[in-house]
């Protein structure tokens, strides 16, 4: 009987094996290869996958282009800057001390001795000049075979330590130097809280002078770098640029970030070539002005400045691919600049041009010019009538200079400011808050604020002096809308009538931002 039953299931297995062989097809090797040549299938069927793959590739084309262009517009902006310190400066200094010396000739029209540019621009002029004067004990033959002696990897290791010092020092000066702006300008009527303009001003020399210390260090280990025979510590101080690729782009950035990044990356590379135009000048003065040298000079400079520029397109190029970042965003970068430096012109604007670059970029061109004119008077000799008049041509030459860079500068940042449409916040007065409200409050919207005037005839003036308000009267100053402008997202609108939690802490994340903007200028310690 088991025996039976055992066969009746075989049977039916066997009939059940035959019946699906027969609908099933041909499993062959022949026919699974057919089949792997002959597949096929539609790319259509996700096609925003792929079109969103295809535009970040034309991202990462644009991104040099974009990228070089803010690059090109900042670096002017800090030429512009940098030469205001050899030009105009010694200008209106003379000018304010005119005006104190023939004051008692036209009696005391206003409470002020000095206007409150004036006061800064003295300060500004004082500084350079004593900390030009200490810079003569600096011994830079005795410094330069000191680095020079260090091993290589001792000399690498010192290089980057000063970049995070320059880096540092960079952001918390440009605090000192506000300080005794502040101190020195403000208002007498008002309570005193304050240590006093002289302590403030005793800092702003130590820090000027320590700075242009730092700065000397790095031109000389880039002078022992160009110099050793090897080349070897200039390739490995060139590989520490691309060293800095993998500390960013593996990271998460928003807009703002990249805005801080951008900026640092133009005041690095600015410095990067004033520091080559000091290395060039002591190398040129060693090899008593020969020609020559120069040109042996040259192909190390031109890899230095193409390492530069290489870093910063990768670095930026893998960043914006890796959040999602387009290439417009650059545009967004140069118009907030644009917007600044338009601002600062206006007829009651609060802040100087060259102060804004500094708090914006992180670029203080005091230290770098003490250095400069440090450099260039040890190896430069003026000797006769002729080298003297060579010198006063030359100085026409930078004012022409300085000024065809600032008319070109308004011109193109005006429209850039136009392209962004962005000049209706040039002309959108809110009231400041008033001296009984919080000091984080007031603080904050200083950072935020430019002041603007309109003539009688309604039009704006760009160049007049500041017309001094009253404290009891509201002044009429604009918030300053760039980050607004840099922190919406696109396509986003922001409804006010969220909840009160989401407020509070969106209105949080923008004050950092803006501290961030102004205080650590974008100085990021990777």
């Amino acid at each position: 009987m088991g025996e039976h039953w055992i066969c009746i299931s075989c049977n039916s297995f066997m009939q059940s094996y035959l019946t699906i062989s027969r609908n099933l097809p041909d499993l062959s090797l022949l026919r699974f290869i057919s089949a792997e040549l002959t597949r096929g299938y539609f790319l259509e069927h996700n096609e925003a996958k792929y079109t969103e793959r295809r535009e970040r590739v034309y991202t990462c084309m644009r991104i040099p282009k974009e990228l070089e262009k803010l690059m090109f517009f900042g670096i002017f902006l800090c030429l512009d800057a940098f030469l205001y310190v050899f030009t105009l400066l010694p200008l209106r200094v003379f000018l304010a001390m005119f005006r104190f010396i023939t004051l008692p000739c036209y009696g005391l029209r206003d409470r002020r001795l000095l206007q409150p540019a004036q006061v800064c621009d003295m300060l500004k002029g004082v500084i350079l000049v004593i900390c030009y004067f200490m810079m003569h004990y600096v011994d830079y033959s005795m410094m330069y075979h000191l680095i020079r002696g260090q091993s290589v990897i001792k000399l690498y290791i010192i290089y980057n330590m000063l970049e995070v010092a320059d880096r540092l020092i960079s952001s918390f000066g440009q605090d000192i130097l506000d300080a005794l702006y502040w101190t020195a300008t403000e208002p007498k009527e008002r309570k005193r809280a304050h240590i006093g303009v002289i302590p403030h001003f005793i800092m702003a020399v130590l820090y000027v002078f320590l700075h242009a210390i730092l700065i000397m260090v790095q031109a000389t280990t880039l002078n022992v770098a160009f110099n050793s025979h090897n080349k070897s510590l200039l390739t490995i101080m060139m590989s520490n640029n691309f060293v800095e690729i993998k500390g960013s782009v593996f990271k998460k950035f928003e807009k703002n970030n990249l805005f801080q990044m951008s900026n640092s990356d133009i005041k690095e590379r600015f410095t990067n070539y004033v520091l080559l135009l000091i290395v060039c000048l002591r190398n040129m003065e060693q090899f008593s002005w020969n020609p020559d040298h120069f040109w042996v000079l040259f192909p190390d400079v031109c890899m230095v400045v193409a390492s530069e520029i290489a870093v910063d397109i990768v670095k930026h190029a893998f960043i914006t691919k890796f959040n999602d970042i387009t290439a417009d965003v650059y545009s967004e970068y140069r118009a907030s600049l644009a917007f600044d430096l338009v601002s600062s012109r206006q007829k009651n604007a609060y802040t100087d041009y060259s102060d804004s670059v500094s708090r914006r970029m992180g670029f203080i061109p005091l230290p770098l010019a003490v250095l400069l004119i440090r450099v260039v008077t040890s190896s430069i000799k003026v000797q006769g009538v002729l080298a003297y008049v060579c010198v006063v041509l030359f100085y026409c030459g930078l004012i022409s200079l300085k000024v065809l860079n600032s008319i070109v500068l308004l011109g193109k940042s005006c429209q850039y400011v136009k392209e962004a449409k962005m000049e209706e916040k040039l002309f959108n007065p809110v009231p400041t808050a008033t001296p009984g409200k919080p000091a984080g409050k007031q603080q904050g919207t200083f950072k935020s604020t430019q002041g603007i005037s309109t003539d009688e005839n309604g039009s704006t003036s760009v160049t007049n002096q500041p017309v001094h308000q009253k404290e009891n009267m509201p002044s009429l100053l604009i918030t300053s809308n760039s980050d607004q402008f840099l922190t919406t997202p696109d396509g986003e609108e922001k409804d006010i009538s969220q909840d009160s939690s989401e407020l509070k802490h969106r209105s949080a994340k923008k004050d950092l931002l803006e501290i961030d903007r102004f205080t650590i200028c974008g100085n990021r310690i990777d």
